[in-house]
């Protein structure tokens, strides 16, 4: 004879054992708290193995051309491959080709450059259409609306490049772009704003598409925390004469602050490491900095997938080794600004509202 138990495993009345091995195990999971703990610990510790394992292999590939390079790779901007067509040589150990010299200053700029404009357009934009999902739409409407913004975060980013550079990037600069170029005091602090417009490829255009790719990121998870908020608070600032605007910058929003920095260093990160819109965007400059707000530039990631076909035949291995340094550069980068914006979440989530704090 058996009973069901109440998760619904069949257990044997006579000796109170599951019939077969499967639930057996099952049921041993499910009690045995030692070895619940011991699984549940391996999985916490998987993501930190993976990310301590990825960044040694990193810097084991990057160590030739981190001794070649030395510090100063930072502060080039130098991109000279060498001649392949003469006899490597070697320099401390480090076999490369004659002449080669790398820097990653211009890249580290266009990184920070592109991810910074499309964090400043995103984060406002998300919160306002966040607030409109939550607060001011009819339900039907809202829903749609928040079905639109999860199907976009899916969306491939070759094709926001393609959007990019065939229909945003040409409209900026054929009706938006020479507003700011013509129009901004030629001085030097607001100098960066004016200069030459390309033809839909640069800094500007490369993030706003940024910004248009991690709007969903930042749109939805601020929209998850606003549900959160009380109804009490905000029904008394309702009450005590506030308007919507006012009920939603003095409570919605200082109420999840820590939640809405944390869902732009989401975004962040997103728009550090995308690679093929950037890379279709951006007009792909080496060794340019970029002059204004228009020019043409590059990025660490979209530099590291256009020139690894090239690295791969260098014949000494030391531009790919190159490119494994970039690598470790973008994830030192990375984790630098998540770690700043934990620490920023941490010291903002420090008040007595309860959504935030661990975020």
């Amino acid at each position: 004879m058996t009973l069901t138990t109440p998760d619904q495993v069949p257990v044997d009345t006579m000796g109170g054992r599951p019939r077969n091995s499967l639930q057996r195990v099952w049921r041993w999971f499910t009690q045995e708290t030692a070895a619940l703990r011991g699984i549940t610990a391996v999985a916490a510790i998987v993501p930190l193995a993976a990310l301590v394992a990825i960044l040694a292999v990193l810097a084991s590939k990057a160590g030739p051309a981190l001794r070649y390079n030395g510090f100063g790779f930072l502060t080039r901007t130098d991109w000279r491959p060498g001649s392949t067509y003469g006899n490597a040589v070697k320099t401390g150990g480090v076999l490369h080709p004659v002449g080669a010299l790398y820097g990653a200053l211009p890249l580290i700029v266009g990184t920070l450059a592109s991810s910074a404009i499309a964090v400043l357009f995103a984060v406002p934009v998300s919160i306002g259409a966040a607030l409109a999902v939550v607060e001011k739409l009819p339900p039907r409407i809202s829903n749609g609306v928040g079905i639109f913004m999860e199907v976009l975060a899916g969306i491939p980013s070759v094709v926001f490049g393609l959007w990019g550079i065939l229909t945003f990037g040409p409209w900026l600069s054929r009706d938006i772009d020479p507003i700011f170029a013509k129009h901004f005091p030629d001085v030097p602090v607001l100098s960066f704003f004016r200069g030459y417009v390309p033809d839909g490829e640069g800094l500007l255009s490369a993030g706003l598409v940024l910004g248009v790719m991690i709007i969903p990121i930042v749109a939805a998870t601020t929209r998850d925390l606003l549900r959160q908020v009380p109804r009490l608070p905000k029904e008394g600032a309702l009450a005590l004469g506030m308007n919507d605007f006012e009920m939603a910058r003095k409570v919605s929003l200082p109420w999840i602050r820590a939640g809405i920095i944390g869902a732009s260093v989401l975004g962040l990160a997103r728009a550090l490491g995308e690679t093929i819109a950037v890379a279709m965007v951006s007009g792909s400059a080496l060794a340019t900095m970029p002059v204004n707000i228009f020019g043409t530039f590059g990025t660490i990631a979209s530099t590291i997938v256009q020139q690894l076909d090239g690295s791969l035949g260098d014949g000494t291995g030391f531009e790919l080794r190159t490119l494994a340094e970039f690598a470790l550069v973008l994830a030192v980068i990375t984790l630098v600004a998540n770690v700043g914006a934990r620490l920023l979440v941490r010291r903002v989530a420090g008040t007595a509202l309860p959504v935030g704090r661990g975020v």
